[in-house]
């Protein structure tokens, strides 16, 4: 080691450089808290909307659509490699960001504009299935109330509160947070008020959900029972798309590797049982001709329906009321949250800096949200409400891919030259992010074009933009996947790629296409700790033909190219 230096600089903490986490959070969120938060994101937003456009996905193949409730269990089960992944990242890199912070350090900067234009679209596109949920439910009692509303019109009632909801994120509203929670509870406990009413019902019958005609004319174990169940299952994916959201805050969390997983295994547990048992029972109580499964039209507000065939007229209204706030409030934070990914993008220079940009009274990304809301006004103008749910559980499914196959990479650097040093790990690696990986790419083929659309075109505009644009605004360096890549198939170009990141590491900013004697003596030390000073010194002076006090890229390369540091 040479005297004087650093003794932290060394080549681990270049070659793979870990994430630079520059927040210094409170970690206050502790199990319930986190368990809460995730409820809140999962359920919100899709819970009163989904089951008959899931249900009517399932008659598709034939049958009923009555036996919904297998759909989000196996849905449910896709989910966890995801979960147990992203819990595991997060020990890791507990920073603000989650998925796009872990693909962008993993993948680098092209993967990350991808997943981060992903991860937009999937965030905005639930909210604005939120809010099409939304004027649905003002639709369906307009008759109740004394007025008539259009389909158009009840949309347009919809695009009136975006514009609020995109005023109230401009203004940077703190709180919003806070009142998710007792909103989503007191959903989820009307909703399970009407399970209990259900089940009191004498015409309500147990074997409806479970008979062979619930999945397929020809039964759940045949080919088109096997379709129709899995292609259900990747349009209810969608549902499940708050439950690994609290890694975006891993370090607010207490004792994150115990608290993180839990937290996630938990809440898809709950809401796995939650949604399992709104379809049984809505299904097993109600004729599906009754929500419209089958026609075009299938019923988006099926929880005001279910109020009413159990409680009347006056539950149907509560069941409405309840829907609406608990939509709102989810459409609220769900703007929020989509802004910030195109917000972070910005920061990282994928993406113009007027993005980054702060509004000068609210201090908030006032450009993010805006543009954020006008996507979702066009979506919820444009595109069909189940057209909206594909989409979104589609770039949510690509991300899960994305997420189990960063694990991976990261589990396969090199022991002891790695800042992946996660304080949870993922059980069953690597079976457990296989199987995710692969259940993910048949719910993809299976949820039909429009997914797979919406796939080509976030590769595609995120390729766009990216080498238009972001290649030459983005700094250059060594990613785990690259590392990966040319250790397994390019060892020269691995050793090269080192060189040229510990030269870029050492040289100073103000000169960053030479290295002076002490800088290349710092970088030596790195590669070759042993070396002595002296012999260090003799070498520079060897390299530096010219005789100008510098060592630049080409020079330095060539040298450690031809061994001379070795043979010191």
């Amino acid at each position: 080691m040479v005297k004087g230096l650093d003794t932290g600089f060394n080549l681990k903490s270049l070659i793979f450089k870990p994430l630079d986490i520059s927040e210094k959070l409170d970690r206050s969120l502790g199990l319930y808290g986190l368990i809460a938060i995730s409820l809140s994101a999962t359920l919100g937003s899709t819970l009163f909307v989904i089951p008959a456009l899931g249900a009517d996905i399932l008659a598709e193949s034939g049958g009923t659509g009555a036996g919904l409730w297998l759909a989000f269990i196996i849905a449910g089960l896709i989910v966890l490699p995801s979960a147990l992944s992203k819990a595991e990242l997060g020990t890791a890199m507990p920073s603000s960001g989650g998925s796009y912070v872990y693909i962008r350090q993993t993948y680098g900067a092209w993967m990350g504009m991808i997943s981060g234009l992903g991860l937009w679209a999937s965030f905005g596109l639930k909210s604005a299935f939120a809010l099409i949920g939304f004027s649905a439910y003002i639709y369906a009692v307009q008759g109740s109330l004394g007025f008539e509303l259009t389909e158009n019109i009840s949309k347009i009632i919809a695009i009136f509160l975006l514009s609020i909801i995109v005023f109230i994120n401009i203004m940077g509203v703190k709180s919003i947070k806070r009142i998710q929670f007792p909103i989503v509870s007191i959903s989820v406990l009307f909703v399970l008020l009407l399970v209990v009413l259900a089940a009191m019902d004498p015409s309500f019958e147990w074997s409806k959900p479970v008979q062979s005609d619930a999945f397929s004319d020809d039964g759940l174990f045949s080919w088109n029972g096997a379709v129709g169940i899995g292609s259900a299952s990747a349009f209810v994916f969608l549902s499940f798309a708050g439950v690994t959201k609290i890694a975006a805050v891993a370090g607010e969390i207490k004792s994150p590797s115990e608290n993180l997983p839990k937290s996630m295994i938990w809440t898809l547990i709950i809401a796995t049982l939650v949604y399992v048992m709104i379809s049984f029972f809505l299904f097993g109580l109600m004729d599906p001709s009754q929500l419209g499964i089958g026609s075009e039209k299938p019923d988006k507000a099926p929880i005001h329906t279910f109020a009413v065939e159990v409680g009347g007229t006056s539950l149907g209204l509560l069941a409405a009321a309840v829907a609406i706030v608990s939509m709102a409030g989810m459409a609220l934070s769900g703007v929020l949250g989509s802004s910030r990914f195109i917000f972070a993008m910005s920061r990282d220079n994928l993406l113009p800096q007027w993005f980054e940009d702060l509004n000068p009274r609210y201090e908030t990304p006032h450009y993010a949200i805006i543009v954020t809301g006008g996507a979702m006004a066009i979506a919820i103008l444009t595109i069909p409400v189940g057209d909206v749910a594909k989409l979104a559980s589609g770039f949510k499914i690509m991300i899960f891919m994305l997420i189990n196959s960063t694990v991976i990479v990261l589990r396969r650097l090199p022991d002891g030259e790695t800042w992946y040093t996660p304080s949870f790990k993922s059980p069953m690696y690597p079976a457990m992010q296989i199987f995710g990986i692969v259940s993910g790419f048949f719910l993809l083929v299976l949820m039909g074009t429009s997914a797979l659309i919406g796939a080509v075109a976030a590769i595609g505009i995120g390729s766009g933009i990216y080498f238009s644009y972001s290649r030459k605004k983005v700094e250059k360096n060594v990613t785990p996947w690259r590392i990966i890549r040319t250790r397994i198939f390019n060892q020269e170009q691995y050793e090269v790629e080192k060189w040229w990141l510990v030269f870029n590491a050492c040289a100073h900013s103000k000169h960053p296409d030479h290295l002076t004697l002490k800088e290349f003596i710092k970088a030596l030390d790195v590669l070759q700790p042993s070396i002595e000073p002296f012999h260090a010194r003799a070498l520079f002076h060897e390299i530096d033909s010219d005789g100008d006090g510098m060592i630049d890229i080409e020079e330095f390369v060539g040298s450690m190219s031809d061994g001379k540091y070795e043979s010191e």
